[in-house]
């Protein structure tokens, strides 16, 4: 490891040292806490690339202490609706998936039919469409795996846009195109009518983009670190990210709604890190 990974590895630790604290003082309300994965064994070395064995673990503690929702089972719930998915005393997690590369069918879905948990996978067409890897080496699926995977019960397809642009630098035209395009893609090659989106790096669109998200889709989500009581915003919901360094023990806290000052402080570092960026 370089220097520069081991220093980041340190500040990451303690970082979520201090959210765990946090939380001691700023409990989370309860309600349906939301997480974000990335990739699963794909290889590369990334935060947002799990170890299988680790993700394997995190579905068997899902299945045991949590009820895993479909997301629209989880909105229903979320509009006062009676809870479903075993016991309702336990709180709800809903499983979503970002991008669309090629481990998702050779790794997520023999994992998600063992443990018998169900996820939405929001898809970033154009990466698809014409076979480009994603940032960090994220081989993408083909419409093939896709078709796959969205054959599985459990399994729900949304859209991540097509080009993976960030909506609140996008005239009304582009953003229209850009979600129609997905749209399209999803139903021409799949025959799946997307329902739900996910801002492109979590980031919220400008007020014409999330006009134009809510006339499209019946949910959208962003970051948030917390759990989303009755009565949240159907298209501004929380999600909480799991990384690689997240092990068990801090992903038993995230998916408990805890961790909320981690993600506090990485939108501050993002606005920075994203000004002048497109997608």
């Amino acid at each position: 490891m370089s220097a520069r990974a081991t220093v980041r590895s340190l500040a990451g630790g303690a970082i979520k040292r201090v959210a765990a604290g946090a939380d001691v003082l700023r409990r989370a309300a309860g309600g349906v806490t939301i997480l974000i994965y990335h990739r699963v064994g794909l290889g590369t070395g990334g935060e947002v690339d799990l170890d299988p064995a680790t993700f394997d673990r995190q579905l068997a503690w899902l299945r045991e202490h949590r009820r895993v929702l479909h997301l629209d089972d989880a909105l229903d719930e979320l509009r006062g609706g009676a809870p479903t998915g075993g016991d309702a005393s336990r709180e709800a997690v809903v499983l979503t998936f970002d991008d669309g590369t090629r481990d998702w069918v050779e790794q997520v879905l023999p994992l998600l039919d063992r443990h018998g948990v169900p996820a939405t996978f929001y898809v970033a067409t154009d990466f698809v469409e014409r076979q480009v890897p994603f940032p960090g080496d994220g081989a993408p699926i083909t419409w093939e795996g896709l078709r796959e995977l969205a054959s599985s019960p459990l399994v729900t397809i949304g859209s991540h846009t097509h080009r993976h642009l960030l909506l609140d630098r996008l005239p009304r035209q582009g953003v229209e195109q850009e979600l129609d395009t997905s749209i399209g893609l999803l139903q021409d090659r799949l025959g799946v009518d997307p329902a739900h989106f996910c801002y492109p790096k979590a980031v919220a669109g400008s007020p014409d983009a999330e006009a134009a998200v809510r006339a499209r889709f019946r949910s959208a989500v962003l970051a948030g670190t917390r759990p989303n009581p009755a009565g949240t915003d159907p298209h501004r919901l929380h999600r909480s990210p799991v990384q690689r360094s997240d092990g068990m023990r801090w992903f038993e806290r995230k998916a408990t709604g805890g961790m909320r000052l981690e993600d506090d402080l990485r939108r501050v570092a993002n606005r920075v890190r994203y000004r002048g960026a497109t997608s």
